[in-house]
């Protein structure tokens, strides 16, 4: 923000003001700008957390004056008498004066939808690359942020070895599973992922409640024939059926399916969600699209539930078609990571010759976005690039 050119008018009842600079006026309000002070007796020092409640900030709080000072922004709050200095590159990247999104299914800054045109650009990261460099690291976790999954090659090959790239960016979460799973054939599968048919491309575990956020695929054996890995980005898959037809796109975001696993003595796993789930602004954030774990759907009304079914076949369509998807073949020390509520992930069948046998195990987004951030705050990822 251009500090010699940025200017500040305040309301004359002191309830907001604007701050005019050469990319547009902004408006901010004074209970929000002073919720939002940084001075030592508002925020920690040391961690930046809140010092205080909203209920200690006077319910009339006003702006008596505002002027622009060395290149902050310089607030005196009234009836506290207090003084604060605000940054103006930090306003400036946390305004909200801002027309608000009009359509529904947008999404987030760093987001980039894609389809089988990615087949030749998959983001890999190489193991000891990823280990030993946080600059590799943080500019492989910049492409999963963005792409929504990532390959990791060149790993060892031993049981366990998953956690190993876990531990890049978060922590295994632990379920009914355990903390990781052996996908191999088995007599009597408790899970069809445990056959060498071939699976639909799902999200995993919709009937967890929250659901895993990251899912880990690491390649032991790989002798059988077939078997092929596959991904297909959801979001580009639920904004492709919205263009064709905004209704389908409607219902299946509007009411919730119901997912249900039961497969085990004990397990009884249930959730109510919709596959295609926005945030109140409309914001595109989560995907939930598996055939075999969905439960009887009852939160459709009547006269909806023939549209909610064509348009759930509608996106299994789209999902299935070929020009969505990457397909990858994983060889014993190469793995991908996913982020499950976003990227669809299947396998092509795979003969009952030879030996396939991969470890699976699950983290939280979270993990993996802090380790992003923290490195991009840090400049690591303009370092990277």
């Amino acid at each position: 923000m251009a500090t010699a050119t940025t200017t500040v008018t305040t309301e004359p009842t002191g309830t907001h003001l604007t701050l005019v600079t050469p990319n547009g006026s902004r408006r901010f309000h004074a209970v929000w700008l002073r919720d939002n002070a940084q001075d030592p007796d508002t925020r920690a020092p040391g961690n930046g957390q809140r010092l205080i409640t909203l209920r200690d900030i006077p319910a009339q709080i006003r702006i008596a004056c505002a002027a622009i000072q060395e290149g902050q922004l310089e607030v005196e709050f009234a009836p506290e008498g207090k003084t604060v200095s605000f940054d103006l590159d930090w306003l400036d990247a946390n305004a909200y004066d801002q027309t608000p999104p009009s359509a529904r299914g947008w999404t987030g800054e760093g987001i980039q939808t894609w389809d089988s045109g990615l087949m030749s650009d998959v983001p890999t990261g190489d193991f000891a690359a990823l280990s030993q460099s946080p600059e590799a690291l943080c500019d492989w976790l910049e492409l999963v942020t963005r792409y929504g999954f990532g390959k990791v090659v060149n790993g060892p090959v031993e049981a366990g070895a998953l956690f190993k790239v876990v531990d890049l960016f978060g922590y295994v979460r632990d379920t009914n599973y355990g903390k990781h799973f052996d996908v191999r054939t088995e007599v009597n599968p408790t899970n069809l992922a445990f056959t060498g048919l071939g699976l639909q491309a799902h999200t995993d575990n919709p009937y967890r409640d929250p659901v895993p956020s990251i899912q880990v695929l690491y390649c032991l054996e790989s002798s059988a024939a077939g078997g092929e890995n596959m991904v297909v980005d959801g979001f580009a898959a639920a904004l492709r059926l919205r263009e064709e037809n905004e209704a389908y796109f409607d219902v299946l975001a509007e009411h919730c399916a119901r997912f249900e696993y039961a497969g085990e003595d004990g397990v009884c796993l249930t959730s109510r969600r919709p596959m295609i789930e926005l945030a109140p602004d409309g914001e595109l954030v989560g995907i939930r699209f598996n055939n075999r774990s969905l439960a009887a759907v009852t939160d459709v009304p009547f006269d909806k539930m023939a549209d909610y079914y064509a348009a759930y076949r509608r996106l299994g369509e789209i999902i299935d078609d070929e020009a969505m998807e990457v397909t990858f073949r994983l060889e014993p020390g190469e793995s991908f990571v996913l982020d499950n509520t976003r990227v669809l992930h299947a396998r092509k069948g795979y003969s009952g010759e030879g030996t396939r046998w991969f470890q699976g195990c699950y983290a939280d987004k979270d993990g993996l976005r802090s380790t992003h951030d923290a490195m991009r705050r840090s400049g690591l990822l303009e370092a990277a690039e």
